[in-house]
């Protein structure tokens, strides 16, 4: 059903600076997902459930740690089902290329698990640098990863680690993309 899931994709990675720096990432395991990885043409308006996917995997890892009967990722239709009956879509939603940000997948990671999650709103990405020890905190504390995107950033977004060097700050993220294997490594502005 699910080809080319990569699993931890992050690793390997080389440092996006020279300089020694703190390198946080993701703790566990987690499967990327990205577009077309079930065979659904999700192209141009899938990346926040294929983000979202990602981010249920990592918990469905922690899960198999710990329960007998651990909750596999949700699929697209599966999610369009929960936000029709959380009421949060009108019913012709299933079904729909309709795209997702980031309270559905807030919406879907506590109803699909019971772990709520909470949003950062960030005006615009001149305040990225004042987040970065927030973000640095929760990879060393939680260990997951996070979703980033919404408002007028049209693509969702992983976050899967952080480098702190000097006053410098690079995040590195997962896209959602037809190969499987790219990744941005982006400078905080």
């Amino acid at each position: 059903m699910f080809k080319s899931l990569i699993k931890n994709v992050h690793e390997g990675s080389a440092p996006p600076v020279d300089t020694p720096g703190e390198i946080i990432t993701v703790r566990g395991d987690y499967l990327y997902y990205h577009y077309v990885c079930d065979g659904v043409e999700d192209r141009g308006w899938g990346c926040a459930y294929r983000t979202l996917q990602s981010l249920c995997s990592w918990v469905h890892f922690r899960q198999k740690q710990t329960s007998a009967d651990p909750r596999h990722p949700p699929t697209i239709p599966d999610i369009q089902r929960a936000l029709v009956e959380m009421q949060d879509k009108p019913a012709n939603y299933a079904g729909s290329r309709d795209w997702i940000g980031s309270v559905e997948v807030g919406l879907c990671i506590d109803y699909f698990y019971d772990v709520p999650c909470r949003i950062v709103h960030i005006n615009s990405g001149r305040e990225i640098p004042d987040k970065i020890p927030e973000l640095a905190e929760h990879l060393r504390s939680i260990g997951s990863p996070v979703m980033m995107g919404g408002d007028t950033d049209n693509s969702s977004k992983g976050i899967f680690g952080v480098c702190v060097a000097g006053n410098d700050a690079h995040l590195l993220i997962v896209v959602s993309v037809w190969t499987p294997t790219t990744m941005v490594q982006s400078k905080t502005p």
